[in-house]
């Protein structure tokens, strides 16, 4: 039988920097994703003739408040039991095995912990510069939507997040795992994530469509968590105790920001 499937295996290291610091296609991918954002809602303060002076302080919040909550939210939600018990290890991008350290990257990363940490960073930024809280929140969630579209590349690069087994001959096989056919779950999220950034771009920059501020917001939230809710169908679980549960840890994760998403577009539209 003709076997269509595509085989995957690259190094997800590129290059080691002084020998012992792994620079990785994430690593470049995840910095690329916030940095195009960071130029779209620069674009956006432009048009909508907003000072620059803040931005950024915005960006410098958004990017530690994406490492800080996606971390957190990883290791809280996924394997609490291991990280209370060894907590330095939730911030520190090394593992202290036998007493030495070792540099490994922040291997475990939740996007849900990410996007909650970026929502009270704005908040925080709006408190400080009084800017309007639901306008900074619908311009950083248009360019949100881009960068997770980069974030999921370089999940796919590093070969994790991996989908379940195809059961034929179309998929992709992750020969650095397995030798299984597997849906290449990574870029079906990717690619959901890039024509939500699309809505919302067009959204965004139509004269016709003007609702209130928030709503473009509270739309990403629906459309984003609702494309993760349903793409988790073709995931593996990330953890044993997701085995045997109907929904995974990133479905009931994905449920209230749903929720939240469709109060705030029935708050905010005109």
């Amino acid at each position: 039988m003709l076997n269509l499937a595509i085989t995957w295996g690259p190094d997800p290291v590129i290059f080691n920097l002084f020998g012992a610091m792994p620079i990785r296609y994430y690593s470049l991918l995840f910095a690329s994703g916030l940095f195009i954002g960071y130029l779209i809602v620069k674009r956006m303060y432009k048009k909508e003739g907003l000072p620059l002076d803040n931005l950024d302080t915005l960006a410098f919040y958004i990017f530690v408040a994406t490492v800080l909550g996606a971390r957190l939210g990883h290791c809280l939600f996924y394997e609490p039991e291991y990280y209370l018990k060894h907590p330095l290890e939730m911030l520190l991008p090394f593992t202290m095995s036998g007493g030495e350290f070792r540099y490994t990257g922040f291997q475990g990363l939740a996007s849900h912990g990410g996007i909650l940490g970026v929502f009270i960073a704005i908040w925080l930024y709006c408190r400080k510069t009084k800017e309007p809280f639901w306008g900074v929140l619908d311009k950083v969630a248009v360019a949100g939507s881009l960068t997770g579209a980069f974030i999921r590349l370089g999940n796919f690069m590093n070969s994790e997040i991996l989908g379940k087994a195809t059961g034929n001959e179309y998929g992709v096989i992750f020969t650095r795992v397995d030798n299984v056919v597997r849906h290449p779950a990574q870029l079906y999220e990717s690619v959901a994530y890039f024509a939500i950034f699309i809505t919302l771009f067009i959204l965004y920059k139509s004269k016709k469509f003007n609702p209130g501020k928030g709503f473009i917001f509270g739309l990403f939230f629906t459309l984003l968590f609702a494309a993760r809710f349903l793409i988790e169908f073709f995931k593996i679980n990330q953890v044993a105790f997701e085995e045997g549960m109907a929904f995974n840890m990133g479905q009931l994760l994905s449920i209230p920001f749903m929720i939240g998403g469709i109060i705030v577009m029935i708050l905010k539209r005109k």
